[in-house]
């Protein structure tokens, strides 16, 4: 008597699991998307194969995952432009499917061969895959997963160096402000991993292009959006601040507009936003070669900047002495400024 029936069946090869997942893919026609039956079928299919590379990818709870595996799996992505595939039929998969999907896109961005990051290669040569995952925030259904996997990818400084030059990223300064409250924090999570995740490609970025980028990051600062305004002015201390960008940061004190804008923000009804105006505006004061321009604004409205400062104070639990210790620095540099016979005024 044969009992063969009982015989387990025999692992996918990771050159199989890939294979079935781009036959799956690629069965997302046209044809398929418009009757609703047969795209019920091939999503059920997409989002079998998927959840087959997961458990490859991560184990399955009886069998952890096997490291060449994994690594087979991220070369096989790339030889059958998967990835490509991936972000080209993201709109039509299932949200178990883009769970899975975002789970293993992480893994086998990590996949090296050699020195090389295979997956990371991949995008290098086919940039243009990140800009679609850009303009994806344009899309509510898909734009929580984009983001995902757009942070997954910016933590390559290769990448975060490309859509930091690219054309698209002049689209977060909209999606930021987007009406979506989740997709517009989403949005500013991944511009703010683009700004501060790679110091030396940030101040390259943020040398060559510092005009431009400051001429429109003004409009964060001054949004009528107070989520808007109390993030952007974070941001902007939090990479102003960073070392490697020192030189950006003594460029942008010496400017009266900024200076004027800061000083507005001051003014803000909202404490939170008050506190982090406070904490460039200190720097604007405190330098030791502040232009004359900014001596006279200073002078000038010395009174009513002492009445902001004096009231500030940022409240229980947070390190008082010093920000009253700085404060009362700044309050005596502004005394200075007003007490000086030589300004122009």
């Amino acid at each position: 008597m044969s009992f063969s029936f009982f015989k387990p069946s025999r692992p996918k090869t990771p050159q199989e699991v890939v294979k079935a997942i781009r036959d799956s893919l690629l069965a997302l026609d046209t044809k398929t998307v418009v009757e609703v039956k047969a795209l019920e079928k091939a999503l059920e299919e997409v989002e079998k194969n998927f959840s087959s590379l997961r458990g490859m990818l991560s184990g399955d709870g009886e069998a952890e995952p096997n490291a060449d595996q994994a690594v087979q799996l991220a070369l096989e992505f790339c030889k059958e432009d998967v990835i490509s595939l991936v972000i080209h039929k993201l709109h039509i998969l299932g949200w178990e499917t883009r769970k899975d999907l975002l789970h293993c896109s992480s893994i086998l961005l990590k996949q090296k061969v050699g020195e090389a990051y295979c997956c990371v290669q991949y995008f290098e040569e086919h940039f243009e895959l990140l800009d679609c995952l850009v303009v994806c925030y344009d899309n509510k259904e898909i734009a929580l997963h984009c983001g995902s996997m757009l942070r997954e990818c910016i933590k390559f400084p290769s990448l975060a160096k490309y859509i930091l030059e690219s054309a698209c990223f002049e689209l977060f300064f909209k999606f930021v402000e987007l009406p979506n409250f989740d997709v517009a924090s989403d949005a500013f999570s991944t511009f703010k991993d683009l700004l501060t995740k790679h110091d030396t490609v940030v101040s390259e970025f943020l040398t060559s292009h510092y005009p431009e980028f400051f001429d429109i990051y003004e409009r964060l600062l001054t949004s009528s959006n107070y989520v808007t305004r109390r993030q952007s002015l974070k941001l902007l201390s939090d990479f102003l601040l960073e070392p490697p960008n020192s030189h950006i940061m003594k460029k942008f004190i010496l400017e009266v507009r900024y200076m004027k804008v800061i000083m507005t923000l001051l003014k803000d009804s909202s404490k939170n936003i008050q506190i982090s105006a406070f904490h460039i505006f200190k720097i604007f004061v405190a330098n030791p070669n502040k232009p004359q321009e900014v001596k006279i604004i200073l002078a000038r409205n010395h009174e009513k900047l002492l009445e902001l400062l004096r009231n500030l104070s940022p409240g229980k639990g947070s390190e008082d002495d010093q920000f009253e210790e700085e404060k009362e620095l700044i309050i005596e540099e502004i005394q200075k400024m007003s007490r000086l016979k030589n300004l122009e005024l």
